[in-house]
């Protein structure tokens, strides 16, 4: 089997990575190459015995785009994007990255005229208030910042795709991904992660909204496995609603803190400081918090049972299952 990874360099596409060489397999059969794709050079992958490509390579790119999947790859996990922050913030790239590179991919699939599993991360921001208590699948998309636009956009096109055949396409809308390991990004959510991760090693998060604040979770390790069981889902039962969201941990951030603590002491989460930030509030108040995740469940996905195993989890992977003093 061939796999060909965008966003391969990122942190859910590298632990995807490592998870795929980890197994040796997808759906029951072995893989023997895998294709990394990043705007950076995604890392050589260790310990995988078939054939590694890595490729620089700009997913706006039209050519770029047409050599990535010039070798037929059996799935596609599409990974590659701007983060929500740093597309509000620059329109064009959002747009150019998120969205005019997602319909470069799925045409360079469609003029080959072969139908590959397409596994596409869309996100919870492709909803806007006001919400139910509750959001369904079938809840209408009305995404507040152009990061959520173009996702949405993107779950338009692969479905019309998949319609016509061009493509076997299955979008996942994640959820807030914590704890994100490494310094933190453009991602206006990364205050979720930042004041777990950084009181843990030590140091001081700031927290820029309020504690009310309220989320929809998975943890890393459940990203990657929403990702791999996306790619041997049965079509049949999926259906020709291709685009579902994923389950979740709902949980305020004063429930985030409050886990930190049982688990890390009061010390540790004492190094959050409150700092609030008007840009920052204003994207995460139209986001939704709390969803109906029953067909995701139906079908088989599963997600951490609590925000204080998400923190586990954390400590486990990163940290050698050790806290900074």
């Amino acid at each position: 089997m061939h796999i060909l990874i965008t966003g391969a360099a990122g942190m859910i596409g590298r632990k995807l990575v490592a998870r795929l060489v980890a197994d040796g397999a997808l759906s029951g059969r072995d893989i023997d190459k895998l294709t990394l794709v990043d705007v950076v050079a995604p890392q050589q992958p260790e310990k995988f015995s078939g054939q590694a490509e890595i490729v620089a390579a700009d997913i706006a790119d039209p050519a770029a785009v047409r050599a990535m999947v010039a070798g037929r790859p059996d799935v596609i996990f599409h990974l590659a994007g701007v983060v929500s922050g740093e597309a509000e913030l620059d329109f064009e790239k959002g747009m150019r990255v998120n969205l005019d590179g997602s319909r470069l991919l799925f045409d360079a699939v469609r003029r080959l005229d072969y139908r590959p599993r397409l596994v596409f991360s869309s996100s919870i921001a492709v909803f806007g208030a006001p919400f139910p208590h509750a959001i369904g699948d079938d809840f209408h998309l009305t995404p507040l910042t152009s990061y959520g636009t173009q996702k949405a956009a993107t779950e338009l096109l692969l479905a019309d795709y998949t319609r016509r055949g061009f493509l076997d396409g299955v979008g996942i809308r994640l959820p807030n991904i914590v704890v994100r390991p490494g310094k933190p990004n453009k991602a206006a959510s990364g205050f979720f992660s930042s004041i777990i991760r950084e009181p843990l090693a030590g140091q001081e998060a700031v927290l820029p909204v309020d504690d009310s604040v309220t989320n929809w979770h998975a943890s890393p390790r459940a990203a990657v496995g929403f990702l791999i069981h996306a790619a041997g889902l049965d079509a049949a039962k999926l259906g020709p609603r291709i685009n579902l969201t994923m389950p979740g941990v709902c949980c305020t951030v004063a429930e985030q803190i409050a886990a930190l603590r049982r688990i890390a002491g009061d010390k540790v989460a004492a190094r959050i400081r409150r700092e609030p930030d008007p840009l920052i509030g204003r994207i995460v108040a139209g986001w939704p918090r709390r969803f109906d995740a029953a067909r995701a469940l139906a079908l088989g996905f599963t997600v951490d049972a609590s925000f204080d195993d998400i923190i586990r989890i954390h400590i486990e992977e990163e940290l050698g299952g050790k806290l900074a003093s």
